[in-house]
């Protein structure tokens, strides 16, 4: 009678349950490869997320994303479907446009699409670390239909040749990085950080945008640059380390889905 009872259900679930069959901690096979996923909290199972696709730092994996407050402490509570692919050996292959890992993102996002209604409009594309130089090289190989970057203390060289990119540009990094050094320009030029995205978009000259705090220990100075022949980059800049900023994802993302900045 058990028996019956879970065929039963089994052939009755619905779409969602049916796919569901990985979350959190829980790897999303994918070939050889695999990656995480997080719902955001009170969704109701039908209306379309957008997807933050976030690589990891070195020596990670997804499943430390999923569960990183920075992160997806941000994602939960403003109702974005997080997606965090494993690196093969924890690690990510950015260096040139030669890499697999590319492709591999862009397979994840395809089968994300299979499990979730996603908002192809809202594909935001981030990391933290290795994995922020990783999302600047997705950005710069696949980065057509992101609307968004957010990169996290990690770039590429700033002569990069990007034969694409997003549609709007975000960067943090702190001014005492000695991991993955701040790339200070000529003359100790602060605004270097995003020069290969003001040259590529045609920016012209920057906008302060002031000081803001998530934590009263860290403060933020902003760079904006709106008048851009296509598209937008802004640079939040600190005193600090090599760390994800608190409030940092949470307020790219208030900003870009058009909600009041907020903490958590």
């Amino acid at each position: 009678m058990i028996y019956r009872l879970i065929c039963i259900f089994l052939l009755t679930a619905s779409p969602a349950l049916a796919v569901d069959t990985c979350h959190g901690d829980t790897a999303c096979q994918l070939g050889d490869r695999s990656y995480h996923i997080l719902e955001p909290d009170g969704w109701d199972g039908e209306t379309p997320l957008p997807v933050l696709l976030h690589f990891h730092g070195w020596a990670r994996q997804g499943n430390v994303v999923v569960n990183h407050t920075r992160i997806a402490g941000a994602t939960r509570r403003r109702g974005v479907l997080l997606v965090a692919p494993n690196g093969r050996h924890r690690s990510w292959d950015f260096w040139t446009s030669e890499t697999d890992d590319v492709e591999f993102a862009n397979r994840v996002l395809t089968d994300v699409a299979k499990r979730y209604p996603v908002d192809p409009q809202r594909t935001y594309v981030s990391g933290y670390s290795y994995g922020s130089a990783m999302a600047w090289r997705y950005a710069c190989q696949s980065g057509n239909s992101a609307a968004a970057l957010l990169a996290i203390a990690g770039t590429l060289s700033q002569t990069e040749a990007c034969p694409q990119g997003p549609a709007e540009v975000r960067h943090v990094h702190g001014l005492d990085d000695t991991v993955m050094d701040f790339p200070f320009g000529p003359g100790a030029d602060t605004t270097y950080p995003v020069a290969l995205w003001r040259e590529k978009y045609g920016c012209a000259d920057p906008t302060p945008g002031g000081d803001w705090q998530a934590k009263p220990f860290l403060t933020l100075t902003r760079t904006e640059w709106t008048d851009c022949a296509a598209g937008k980059v802004t640079l939040d800049v600190h005193p600090g380390g090599h760390f994800i900023p608190h409030g940092w994802i949470a307020r790219q993302l208030d900003e870009l889905l058009g909600l009041t900045p907020s903490y958590p």
